[in-house]
């Protein structure tokens, strides 16, 4: 069994737990939805023999405490936790990182290499749920407002129920591993099959919290982010758009990946699974996400 190195960061507002595994190049992995570090941990294994993986809980979510009570968050602040994170662990602008990011983490991601070009070679994108560039983000804007104002008068239950009513009205079908069904698993629905590891049974126990916080205080302020593609164009980052073979075409998250890569003049990268694949096939994932920082 591999070795891992656990460590804590302190950034301002939050002290972050990351994990790191292997040698080779810095590959940072940036989770999203309601997940930790340890929903990487099957993907990291298959990566550790070549590079140096690096997983984190983001800031408000499981091992990751925020200095104060909860607020609303920003995708700038996620992105310079991810930067100082890279700097601590020996990313310099003549050695950049390798980095991947599923769903929100994947918009973490595009931020970070707006914001701190010079750190980021290669940024696999996956699946970002970039709302705002959809032609219909009047409502998606109008769906996250009542989510918002659901958490606050009624709690997350009920604002959980107002986001999946719209998600399923608007071409999410997401399977067992997607951020739709994390929620559900969060709030006590239909786990995935099979008998997860110790690591993941203990993933699972901090779900909950992580949903509450993801529904009340990240999904509202996350949804009207709009990355500057014009920026990481013109800063020189490379940035493969990445989605999964078994994701439907008409998922918001799927047609704003063929936006970016539309916007970036780049080509998407075709991935196994759905918006979940990660964790359903992580040696088969982790083989296209090698291919994929590879090429180019």
């Amino acid at each position: 069994m591999e070795a891992i190195r656990t460590g804590t960061l302190a950034t301002p507002g939050a002290t972050l737990h990351h994990e790191v595994r292997g040698s080779g190049p810095i590959l940072l992995l940036i989770c999203g939805g309601v997940y930790d570090a340890a929903g990487f941990s099957a993907l990291a294994t298959t990566l550790a023999d070549r590079y140096t993986v690096v997983t984190y809980d983001r800031r408000g979510n499981s091992r990751s405490p925020l200095d104060g009570p909860p607020e609303p968050q920003r995708v700038e602040v996620h992105a310079d936790d991810a930067a100082r994170l890279l700097t601590a662990v020996g990313v310099t602008p003549e050695e950049p990182a390798l980095v991947f990011g599923n769903s929100s983490g994947a918009v973490i991601g595009l931020e970070l290499a707006a914001r701190r070009p010079e750190l980021v070679r290669t940024l696999v994108a996956h699946e970002p749920p970039l709302f705002e560039l959809l032609p219909e983000r009047d409502r998606w804007r109008a769906l996250f407002q009542d989510v918002e104002e659901a958490f606050h008068k009624e709690g997350p239950g009920a604002a959980h129920q107002i986001l999946a009513a719209g998600l399923d009205g608007g071409g999410e079908h997401t399977d067992e591993d997607g951020e739709h069904q994390e929620q559900q698993d969060a709030d006590g629905g239909e786990a995935p099959e099979g008998q997860p590891d110790p690591e993941i049974m203990a993933m699972m126990g901090r779900m909950e919290q992580n949903a509450a916080f993801f529904i009340g205080y990240e999904a509202p302020s996350f949804s009207r982010h709009s990355p500057d593609l014009a920026a990481v164009r013109a800063a020189g980052v490379r940035v493969v758009p990445a989605l999964g073979e078994a994701t439907a075409e008409d998922e918001p998250y799927a047609r704003a990946t063929r936006l970016v890569a539309e916007r970036l003049g780049t080509r998407i990268a075709p991935f196994p699974g759905d918006h979940g694949g990660f964790g359903t096939d992580p040696a088969a994932f982790g083989a296209a996400l090698r291919k994929a920082l590879a090429t180019g």
